[in-house]
């Protein structure tokens, strides 16, 4: 059975669950911020530690691994065990992996704390969308994923920027140490203040956790994504793709335990009846197809910047300045303004808008060549920032918008994981678009063009994967999405013995 304190003033209600919000978002840049801060003090790790070629690519994937292996397990722990409880939870094992990377003494510790640090990631970032979608009511989430895509557009600007000045500054003669020990005030700050602020949520009924279930799905996703990740460091023998096949085979399996599970007891890992759903389905699509697009182009522009234009670190974070602005931008104003009258046609056009960014990005390297400037990319990088605004925010409020509160921990950790799926398939793709191009016998005089001519090509593929993924958005629901009510809670499978625990919100105030 479950319990309640009284009710709090509507006032304080409505002040909490902000505050609440606020601290969940900052959690969650910080997130954000380690996707990106590391690749930009690899040199320094590298000579501070004398990390091996294969211990660099682990500090960098081991992350990504965790955190994309962990989400959709992260979601459905939030709907049994209460979405503040696991939250608090992730972020006090993601501030206790930082403070070990910080303090790493080898490469294997640090390989370790980053992979610990990513499982950490995957406990407490689905929360953060599954509590928006239990505490805010539709006609305030718009708002807040608004202010999530601000987050995320702030968060790719900042990482690398940030990460390159605290690497340069040698704060302490620390070298690369604070772009791991920042994160410590942060999570001390959220781990109080969210156990003060943040109101408990959970399903509405009791659920079990699935483990057969997680060891499935654990098992299809690690033999999906590490060959994915490092198929192309690795030269992509031949096992890669044997255990990429095997996946499906593993991902089938998995389906059919879920759907005896849900006969069963109700209670399964992957609520299947999610898919039913069609906005969030064809959400899911979409959100593979943007991740794809967000795994290549940021890679091949870091490395066409640095590498073939022979920019520093700091110059190259600079000139990304506009494209961040942009997004968060139009990400507020996609969500209050153009969604509420155009609905999907908001995400389309995000798409198209991105296309052409991408089209005048090919136009000025075409036009100016190695002699290109950072002011020379500042229109293309806006238009990108637009349209990326235009979906970001829009399209986890379009995916989570029909799922019912018991079932949005679950669905969170699988909109991640998809978006990671897409990321990870995207850097697949790079071993074509744009490595394929630059040939084996590169030298000092040929690498910055064949660099350029690599990027050209990349834009073209990344511009027509952006017009494929506006034709996969007709699949979404039309109507403007604030009018997306979530139904009511669905009756608890008779198979489960804990119907009469059955409570009749899905919120419980601390």
């Amino acid at each position: 059975m479950t319990t309640t304190n009284p009710q709090p003033a509507v006032g304080q209600t409505d002040r909490r669950r902000w505050i609440a919000l606020a601290i969940m978002m900052a959690a969650g840049f910080m997130d954000l911020l380690d996707v990106t801060i590391v690749n930009i003090a690899i040199p320094s790790i590298r000579g501070t530690l004398d990390a091996s070629a294969s211990q660099i690519q682990w500090i960098v994937a081991g992350y990504v691994l965790a955190f994309a292996v962990g989400l959709i397990t992260g979601g459905r722990l939030g709907d049994i065990y209460g979405r503040k409880r696991v939250f608090l939870l992730g972020v006090g094992a993601f501030t206790l992996a930082s403070a070990l990377c910080g303090l790493a003494t080898s490469a294997e510790m640090l390989v370790a704390s980053r992979i610990l640090q990513g499982a950490a990631a995957a406990v407490m970032v689905p929360q953060i969308l599954s509590t928006v979608h239990a505490t805010f009511p539709p006609h305030e989430r718009g708002k807040v994923f608004g202010m999530w895509g601000a987050i995320v557009g702030l968060g790719g600007l900042t990482g690398p920027l940030l990460g390159a000045l605290l690497t340069a500054w040698n704060v302490f003669d620390l070298a690369w140490r604070p772009i791991f020990l920042i994160n410590l005030p942060v999570g001390i700050a959220a781990l109080v203040l969210g156990a003060k602020y943040i109101t408990e949520t959970k399903a509405p009924y009791r659920l079990r956790l699935d483990l057969v279930g997680v060891v499935l799905g654990t098992a299809g996703l690690l033999m999906l994504l590490y060959p994915l990740t490092l198929g192309e460091e690795i030269g992509w023998p031949t096992w890669t793709f044997v255990t990429m096949a095997l996946s499906v085979v593993v991902f089938v399996g998995l389906v059919a335990y879920e759907r005896a599970k849900t006969r069963r007891d109700g209670s399964p890992l992957i609520e299947l009846s999610l898919f039913s759903v069609r906005s969030f389905s064809a959400g899911i699509v979409v959100q593979i197809a943007f991740g794809i697009v967000s795994g290549i182009f940021f890679l091949v522009w870091s490395l066409y910047m640095q590498v073939g234009l022979g920019w520093s670190v700091l110059k190259a974070g600079l000139t990304g300045i506009p494209f961040s602005l942009a997004t968060a931008v139009l990400a507020g104003v996609s969500v209050e303004k153009l969604v509420p009258r155009f609905g999907r046609k908001v995400l389309q056009a995000g798409a198209l808008i991105m296309a052409a960014g991408m089209l005048l990005y090919l136009g000025a390297t075409e036009l100016f060549g190695q002699e290109i400037a950072s002011w020379h990319m500042f229109l293309p990088l806006i238009v990108v920032g637009a349209g990326m605004g235009l979906i970001v925010a829009p399209l986890a409020n379009a995916v989570l918008g029909d799922v019912p509160v018991q079932h949005s921990g679950s669905a969170s950790g699988l909109i991640s994981t998809t978006q990671q799926l897409g990321m990870a398939l995207g850097l697949g793709l790079t071993s074509v678009f744009f490595f394929g191009v630059l040939g084996d016998q590169l030298t000092p005089a040929t690498l910055g063009p064949a660099f350029v001519a690599a990027f050209q090509n990349t834009l073209w593929w990344v511009a027509g994967i952006l017009v494929a993924t506006f034709l996969v958005m007709f699949a979404l629901p039309m109507r403007a999405m604030p009018q997306w009510v979530a139904p009511e809670p669905e009756p608890e499978p008779a198979a489960a013995p804990e119907a009469a625990a059955k409570v009749e919100a899905a919120t419980e105030p601390v």
